[in-house]
């Protein structure tokens, strides 16, 4: 059946205005003032603006991490997301070595199948950089539209990639049309002041931010950016937390180079004094790069305005308090690193950056959804409400005002990093390729219908 989402003001990264918009199938079909539609539904979007699903490019879902595994399984994590406003996710598929990398991407779709709500894609981690990897790379990429490669330049002995291995997987990703991601801090000095903090008997959860200072996360981004130079490649820096890597990423835009950068909600709202409390609160603010200090976020939010950052993805990797952060009670290394994040991500960019004067009501749309689309290879079937576009559509009220609260959130966790906020802006209804998920702010979708993108591989936005 036809729908007819009449009323609303339609929000794209580059417009504001009056329209109605027919959906037919799982596509936009017309945009306009008096379309002349029968048969269809009629859904009232009067006082609402009518806004392109939200992507959200960093999602940690059914992931092993420090002995436990993300709170959030792919229906349960999809499902609070789309309470927020998030249509599409890219979620990261880890790697081991040895493996090859339709094994790793095999059990990812395992993970998924039968249980996302909306649809979703994959980065993929690169662990080594042998000759089978780079070789099967080629084929990955062109038929499984996984077409973005993360490497982290932390967790030493863990996750940590060495430079040999970073340089390769760019060399190679130029090649082959992908974007390569980078978790950017220097694992080695991390690795070291870690170790001095335990031996000095500093176990507190706030000895997490000391031992990984803003100067090792703005090192790791400028290594990570010389590489990618040397490499004529192309570079996303995934969660930006610090002024000193939003320097380095300004300069080698300005040099023209292809390097982007994402932060997220929590970098912008929260800084680090919330780590600092009795009874381990703090544990619940355990996350990499951890909370910076507070002057930070307005460097956070010009970058997003004047375009030097791209992207907000929310990081969502989430474990409860109870029973999995507390893992580290006695020893801050153990506290699993994350939080519960993809639910509230839109409603903090548009009630501290809109409502703020921070950015602009398109910027909103385009940090949220349209960059990641175009970056990630989901443009134009993601990412805008047009004719022929993936019916993604978000109907979202600017004017309530409400709180925020682990009583009230949809994500399978204990706490919210947000508790007793007041923002502005609620989700009414969310329609994923032309079917509602939420309708009048109620679950209506089903386990199983979100399909999974395969994306293009990267071309300059």
């Amino acid at each position: 059946m036809k729908k007819w989402i009449r009323g609303g003001t339609v929000v794209t990264a580059a417009d504001t205005y009056q329209a109605d918009v027919l959906i037919e199938g799982e596509r936009v079909s017309a945009i306009g003032h008096h379309l002349p539609v029968e048969d269809a539904e009629v859904i009232d979007a009067s006082g609402c603006y009518v806004l392109p699903g939200g992507i959200d490019p960093h999602t940690h879902l059914d992931m092993p991490f420090g002995g436990t595994v993300t709170a959030d399984d792919f229906f349960t994590g999809t499902r609070a997301a789309a309470f927020g406003g998030t249509t599409s996710i890219v979620d990261f598929c880890l790697t081991k070595k040895g493996e090859t990398l339709r094994s790793a991407i095999a059990t990812w779709h395992e993970k998924a199948r039968g249980k996302a709500v909306i649809d979703y894609g994959f980065h993929l981690m690169i662990a080594e950089a042998n000759d089978q990897v780079l070789e099967e790379l080629e084929s990955v990429i062109a038929s499984e539209g996984v077409t973005s490669l993360k490497v982290f330049m932390a967790y030493k002995n863990v996750f940590q990639a060495d430079d040999e291995t970073l340089f390769k997987t760019l060399v190679r990703a130029k090649e082959l049309g992908a974007l390569v991601q980078v978790h950017a801090e220097n694992g080695d000095v991390l690795d070291y002041l870690t170790k001095k903090a335990l031996a000095e008997g500093n176990t507190a959860p706030i000895y997490h931010a000391y031992t990984r200072p803003a100067e090792a996360e703005g090192e790791a981004t400028g290594r990570a950016i010389a590489l990618t130079a040397l490499a004529d490649s192309q570079l996303y820096v995934v969660h930006v937390s610090c002024a000193s890597a939003v320097q380095r990423i300004a300069e080698a835009r300005e040099k023209g180079w292809n390097v982007y950068g994402e932060t997220c909600p929590q970098y912008l709202a929260l800084d680090i004094s919330v780590m600092d409390q009795p009874d381990f609160e703090g544990a619940k603010y355990v996350w990499s790069p951890p909370l910076r200090e507070k002057w930070n976020q307005e460097v956070l939010w010009s970058a997003l305005k004047n375009g030097i950052l791209q992207t907000v993805g929310s990081d969502h990797c989430p474990f409860n308090f109870s029973g999995q952060k507390e893992l580290g009670r006695d020893d801050f290394t153990k506290i699993p690193n994350g939080g519960p994040l993809i639910e509230d991500r839109m409603a903090i960019l548009y009630s501290d950056g809109v409502r703020e004067g921070r950015i602009s009501l398109n910027q909103f749309v385009d940090v949220c959804s349209t960059k990641a689309a175009k970056l990630f290879g989901m443009f134009p079937c993601k990412g805008t409400i047009a004719v022929g576009s993936d019916a993604d559509i978000v109907i979202f009220d600017p004017q309530v005002k409400r709180t925020i609260s682990a009583k009230t959130h949809h994500m399978n966790v204990d706490y919210n990093p947000f508790e007793g906020k007041e923002v502005y802006g609620e989700v009414v209804s969310v329609l994923s390729r032309g079917s509602f998920v939420v309708r009048d702010k109620q679950f209506v979708g089903q386990a199983g219908s979100g399909q999974f993108i395969k994306r293009s591989t990267f071309a300059q936005p």
